[in-house]
C-alpha cells in the first residue's frame, strides 16, 4: 500500500525541522571544540538525559526487541534489561566522577588516570579502535534495521530490494544526518534529540494502541499466542520458565546475562562504569549534579517507561505472523505490522518515529567518533598547539569522513539480524568491563592492565568462536579467560608512577579502600565518604526496574492484584532512594 499525501507531509515537515536546528546552531558550533563536542558544558540536567534516552532508540531497536520476543519470549529482553544495575551504578557512583575528570571523550580518562608511553599508546589506539571498529559496527546494524524499515514500508513489491536501492537508502539518509550533525555539533544533536524522543515516544505507543486492537485487544493476544505455539505460556513471562519440556531460554543463559553480562562486558551506551557518547553527555553537563540526574533519568525512562509499547507490537507481530519465529530476522515483523495495520497518517508518523530513532542515533555516533579522532588523535599526536578555530574545521571534515566509513560499513552489514548482532558486540567486549570499573578504585591498575584486556579479549572471542556457537555461551567463556590474563598482567607489570596516581587521587577523590597507599600519602584529600550508600541507592533504584517492568505488563493482562503490588514495591524502592540521598545530601553526593 503506498503512502498517502498525509504521510509524505508528515515525513517532509520533520525533515525540515531536523535541518532547521542544524542551521540554527551552526554559528554557536564552531566558536570552539568544546561548543561542537560539548555543547560548552553547559546542559541542564533534562537536556542531556533525553539526548541519551534518544540516542539509545534506534532504528534497531524495536526491530531487536521484537526478534528477542520472538526467538525467548518477553524474557529474552533480559539480555539488556540485565544492565539496569549496571547502569545504576554509573548514576549513584560513577556520573559525578566522570564529570570531575572533566574530559571532552572516555578514552581520555587515559591520560588522567595512567602515565608514559604505555597510557599515550593505549588512549591513540583505543580512540582509532572504537571511532573506526566499534561505531561503524553500531551503525552498520542500525542502518541495516531503518533499510528493512524502508523495504517493508516505503518500498513493499518493488523493485527496492535490490542492492542499487540499498546503497540510494543508505546515501539519503546519512546525507540528511550528516548535514546537521556537521554544521551543528552536539548542541544539533542533543536539540534534535529532545524533538526526536517526543515524536518517537509517541508513535509508538499509538502504533501499540492499533497492533493490540487489531488481534482484538490483549485477553485475545494472550489466547492466540498461548495455543498458537508449543510451548506458548512462556512467551508473557517475564521470567524466563526453567521448568518446561522445552524453555525459550535456557537457565544458563538466563543466568549469564543477569549475573555475568552487565559488569564483564563492555557494550555500547550501558558500558560497565559508564563511557561512550553516555560520559560525552555527562561531560556536556554544566554541573556534577546535572550529570548524575541526567544519568538517572535516562536510566529511568530507558527501562520504565519504554519497554511495553515495543513488546506489545512485537507480541502482536507472533501472534499476526505464526511464521516470524522461523525466519532468519525475525525482527521484521515489527516493520510488517507498519505495512500491514497502520492507516494512512499512522504509517507516515511511524516511518517519522524510525527516521527520529535513527537519526538521533546515527548523529550522536558522528559526533562522538569524531571526537575521538579529533581530540584523542589529532589535536594529541598531530598538532597539539592547533587553536580552536582550526580545530572546529578539522571536526566538520573528520565528521564527513567518519561519515563515508560508516555508509561502508552499513552497506557490508545490511543483511544482519539486529539482535545477533548485540549479542555479537557483547560476547567480543567480555571481560574489559571488571577493569573499566575498577581503574577508578584501585590505585594497581595500570595501562597494561586495560592494554592486555582489549587484546585478550579480542584473541579469546576470535578463537572461541571457533568452538562455541551461541554468543551468550561465547561472552561467559571470553570473560572468564579474559579477566585472569588482565590481572596477571596487572601485577607482572610495574604500577603507575606516584605522581601519576597522586594527580589522579586529588582531581577525582573516590572513595573506598583501594587507594590506602595513596591516600597516606595524600591525607589532606577530602574524598567520597559515602560509596557504600551510593550502591546501596543504585540497588534500590535498580529494584525500581525490576518491578516496574513486570508490574505493568502484569496490569495490562488484567493480573491487577499482582501487577499493582509490583508497583507498589517500586514505588517503594523509588521512595527509599530518595531518602537515603536526600538524608545523605546532594551536595555530598555530587560535590
Amino acid at each position: 500500500m503506498p503512502l498517502a499525501p498525509i504521510d509524505w507531509f508528515i515525513i517532509i515537515t520533520y525533515f525540515a525541522v531536523a535541518l532547521a536546528v542544524g542551521l540554527y546552531f551552526r554559528k554557536r558550533a564552531g566558536s570552539s571544540l568544546d561548543e561542537f563536542f560539548l555543547s560548552g558544558r553547559s546542559l541542564p540536567w533534562w537536556l542531556a538525559g533525553t539526548s541519551m534516552i534518544a540516542t539509545s532508540f534506534a532504528a534497531d531497536t524495536p526491530l531487536a526487541v521484537t526478534g528477542l520476543v520472538a526467538r525467548h519470549g518477553v524474557a529474552g529482553n533480559w539480555f539488556w534489561w540485565s544492565f539496569a544495575l549496571g547502569g545504576m551504578v554509573i548514576v549513584f557512583v560513577y556520573a559525578r566522577l566522570w564529570r570531575r575528570a572533566g574530559v571532552m571523550t572516555d578514552v581520555e580518562l587515559v591520560e588522567l588516570r595512567y602515565g608514559g608511553k604505555p597510557a599515550a599508546f593505549l588512549r591513540g589506539f583505543r580512540g582509532i579502535y572504537i571511532a573506526l571498529l566499534v561505531n561503524s559496527i553500531i551503525v552498520g546494524w542500525v542502518t541495516a534495521a531503518m533499510i528493512k524499515v524502508l523495504k517493508f514500508t516505503v518500498f513493499s513489491g518493488t523493485e527496492a530490494a535490490s542492492g542499487a536501492s540499498d546503497w540510494l537508502i543508505i546515501l539519503v539518509l546519512f546525507a540528511i544526518v550528516g548535514l546537521y550533525s556537521t554544521l551543528s555539533g552536539l548542541w544539533g544533536v542533543v536539540v534534535t534529540d529532545f524533538i526526536q524522543f517526543g515524536v518517537a515516544m509517541v508513535g509508538s505507543i499509538v502504533f501499540a494502541v492499533y497492533c493490540v486492537r487489531h488481534v482484538g485487544g490483549l485477553d485475545a493476544m494472550r489466547e492466540r499466542l498461548t495455543t498458537g505455539y508449543e510451548g506458548g505460556d512462556q512467551i508473557l513471562s517475564f521470567l524466563p520458565n526453567f521448568t518446561a519440556a522445552e524453555p525459550w531460554m535456557p537457565l544458563n543463559v538466563f543466568l549469564i546475562m543477569l549475573f555475568v553480562q552487565w559488569w564483564a562486558s563492555w557494550y555500547p551506551g550501558s558500558e560497565p562504569g559508564g563511557g561512550g557518547s553516555t560520559v560525552q553527555r555527562m561531560a556536556s553537563c554544566r554541573s556534577e549534579r546535572d550529570s548524575l540526574l541526567a544519568t538517572l533519568w535516562f536510566q529511568l525512562v530507558h527501562y520504565c517507561v519504554r519497554p511495553w509499547p515495543w513488546l506489545l507490537v512485537a507480541l502482536t507481530a507472533l501472534a499476526v505472523y505464526p511464521d516470524l519465529r522461523q525466519l532468519d530476522d525475525p525482527g521484521v515483523g515489527y516493520p510488517m505490522l507498519i505495512r500491514d495495520v497502520a492507516p494512512a497518517g499512522l504509517r507516515g508518523t511511524m516511518l517519522v518515529v524510525f527516521f527520529a530513532a535513527f537519526m538521533s542515533t546515527l548523529s550522536t555516533q558522528i559526533n562522538w567518533a569524531a571526537s575521538y579522532l579529533v581530540g584523542d588523535f589529532y589535536r594529541r599526536f598531530v598538532k597539539p598547539d592547533a587553536d580552536d578555530r582550526h580545530l572546529t574545521r578539522v571536526s566538520r571534515l573528520t565528521t564527513l569522513f567518519v561519515m563515508c566509513v560508516c555508509m561502508g560499513s552499513a552497506w557490508l552489514m545490511r543483511g544482519i539480524a539486529v539482535d545477533e548482532a548485540w549479542k555479537f558486540l557483547a560476547a567480543l567486549g567480555a571481560g574489559t568491563g571488571a577493569v573499566f570499573m575498577l581503574r577508578w578504585f584501585w590505585w594497581r591498575i595500570n595501562a597494561w592492565s586495560e592494554i592486555s584486556a582489549m587484546i585478550a579479549s579480542l584473541v579469546y572471542f576470535i578463537v572461541v568462536s571457533r568452538y562455541v556457537e551461541s554468543n551468550e555461551h561465547r561472552l561467559a567463556v571470553v570473560a572468564a579467560l579474559t579477566i585472569p590474563t588482565w590481572l596477571l598482567v596487572t601485577f607482572l607489570t610495574k604500577p603507575e608512577k606516584d605522581a601519576t596516581l597522586d594527580g589522579f587521587y586529588e582531581k577525582i577523590r573516590p572513595g573506598g579502600g583501594g587507594w590506602k597507599p595513596v591516600a597516606a600519602r595524600r591525607p589532606g584529600v577530602e574524598v567520597d565518604q559515602h560509596l557504600s550508600w551510593s550502591i546501596l541507592a543504585a540497588l534500590l533504584a535498580t529494584g525500581v526496574v525490576y518491578l516496574t517492568i513486570p508490574g505493568v505488563g502484569m496490569v495490562l493482562f488484567g493480573q491487577y492484584g499482582r501487577g499493582l503490588l509490583a508497583l507498589a514495591g517500586a514505588l517503594g524502592c523509588a521512595v527509599a532512594t530518595y531518602q537515603l540521598v536526600h538524608r545523605l545530601g546532594w551536595e555530598k553526593m555530587t560535590q
